[in-house]
């Protein structure tokens, strides 16, 4: 953290808002410039340069897979994690002929609840389970909701919420998915990088992923699917991705992600260790700053994820008093972060409306201090109490 006057004002250098987005590695920064300035060749060509890239696409492509238990055949590079989930559950529905039935959760990502209202549009049947307080899937209306499918069918749970931090059961999700012979994908785009994630442990059959959540390049993600699961492709044209995404490969972007997963599966450790410090403090100082607030979570949390309902506040407000001293943190998604509305997630916690309102997230990351923590609680105090 750094410290800055302006005029009168002093001011922080603070981001806490990593679940938008975090900051690239420098080692990523630096190994993707390679693939901008010196090897910019077209993998798809003969030559020996592009056989040099193309051995490039493949080594990120094993890396990536042996970071998730998959198989470097199993792995499909997207332009991000909102594509990947778009192309899991459109390419499911496009592989099978009758109308696929589908079921997803009211606090996913809108890459997820925009695309089934799309497919209900088109016929597919979408039900919409609902969550408890903590942001956990209802266990009784979820094992009902699989007794009602019609074969084919598709489960998509995301793996951690965007917003609050909660971690679904996942595994257990998926077995019991598999037993009505339902496919299961997860959106895994907060969870990678950030806490261990083996697909043949977890039992899914596809996951979502995106770079720029795991200090990767933006621009980026991948799609993986599990040997067997049919799915369309996504785009027609050449032979890319194996004839499922036609396109001149992004390589900068792939050597890029690639670099990222290494090095966050290789800190995750000691990472979540700093970062739950970094929480702790966080909490504390919001405690003894006595600010009137519901702290919206499960009991299994990513660490770095906090959301606050704040009493009779306004988060858009509390955003804005915060930016203006230097410190970044969100009111929600950031995919949606300018619809004033209240986000789907915060409705289907049913929190009472007079803390609704001043809903706010912080997301911490390694690069923040215990320091930040209590900086922001103590601004945070300064404008609500």
């Amino acid at each position: 953290m750094t410290k800055f006057r302006v005029g009168d004002f002093v001011k922080y250098n603070i981001y806490a808002d990593n679940a938008a987005t975090t900051a690239m590695y420098p080692e990523v920064a630096e190994i993707m410039r390679t693939y901008f300035v010196d090897d910019f060749y077209n993998p798809s060509a003969l030559y020996r340069q592009a056989t040099k890239i193309r051995r490039q696409i493949k080594n990120a492509r094993e890396t990536i897979a042996s970071k998730i238990g998959a198989l470097p055949e199993e792995i499909y590079f997207t332009s991000c994690g909102s594509e990947a989930d778009n192309w899991a559950l459109k390419g499911f529905v496009a592989a099978h002929k009758n109308p696929v039935s589908i079921i997803t959760s009211q606090i996913e990502h809108h890459a997820i609840l925009n695309t089934c209202t799309f497919l209900e549009s088109r016929g597919c049947t979408v039900i919409r389970l609902p969550v408890s307080h903590t942001g956990i899937v209802n266990h009784q209306a979820y094992e009902a909701s699989l007794h009602e499918l019609n074969l084919p069918s598709i489960v998509s749970i995301m793996l951690v919420n965007n917003e609050i931090g909660s971690v679904q059961p996942i595994k257990e999700m998926a077995v019991q998915a598999h037993k009505v012979n339902a496919c299961f994908h997860t959106d895994a785009v907060q969870a990678m990088g950030h806490i261990p994630i083996d697909v043949n442990d977890l039992h899914v059959d596809m996951l979502s992923a995106s770079a720029h959540k795991f200090h990767g390049p933006k621009g980026m993600g991948f799609l993986y699917v599990r040997n067997g699961i049919k799915i369309a492709p996504l785009i027609y044209g050449g032979g890319q991705e194996n004839g499922m995404r036609a396109g001149t490969e992004n390589i900068a972007g792939i050597v890029g992600m690639a670099k990222a997963l290494e090095l966050s599966c290789k800190n995750m450790q000691s990472d979540r260790e700093h970062i739950a410090k970094v929480r702790q403090a966080f909490l504390y100082a919001v405690r003894e700053a006595n600010i009137d607030c519901i702290v919206n979570k499960a009991e299994s949390n990513v660490e770095g994820t906090i959301s606050l309902s704040i009493k009779n506040a306004n988060g858009e407000m509390i955003v804005n008093r915060l930016d203006l001293l230097g410190i970044a943190i969100a009111t929600g998604s950031a995919c949606n972060s300018r619809d004033m509305e209240l986000s789907s997630v915060i409705k289907a916690l049913h929190i009472p409306m007079e803390y609704a309102v001043g809903t706010v997230r912080i997301s911490f990351s390694a690069d923040n201090t215990i320091g930040d923590a209590l900086i922001v609680a103590r601004e945070i105090a300064k404008i609500c109490v």
